[in-house]
């Protein structure tokens, strides 16, 4: 279950960025995900020396994801945008129960 957990979220960071591509493209989407990606690996990714210590970094899991849902309503996909917005908030609180490595 954890490894499935772990890809899901992987899946949903994927998501988040890809949405945001799609919302601004081509120059305001990149440069919105490229800005977003830096942030998830400077601190919140697993890896990250600087990684924030929840409850901030659960926010900002949930600010990310909830922007990536407002970008995916803003390009006409809400019923994706429903659908992502539950896969992801609740996989933020799986990683939670199983931690990442």
């Amino acid at each position: 279950m954890k490894v499935a957990a772990l890809g899901l979220r992987f899946a949903c960071e994927l998501i988040a960025l890809a949405a945001f591509v799609w919302w601004g493209w081509p120059l305001v989407g990149v440069v919105v995900a490229v800005a977003v990606a830096v942030f998830w690996g400077a601190f919140v990714g697993p890896k990250s020396g600087r990684r924030l210590r929840d409850p901030w970094r659960f926010g900002a899991e949930l600010l990310i994801f909830a922007g990536a849902t407002a970008a995916l309503v803003a390009v006409d996909q809400p019923v994706f945008a429903s659908v992502f917005a539950v896969v992801a908030v609740v996989t933020a609180g799986l990683v939670r129960r199983w931690p990442e490595p």
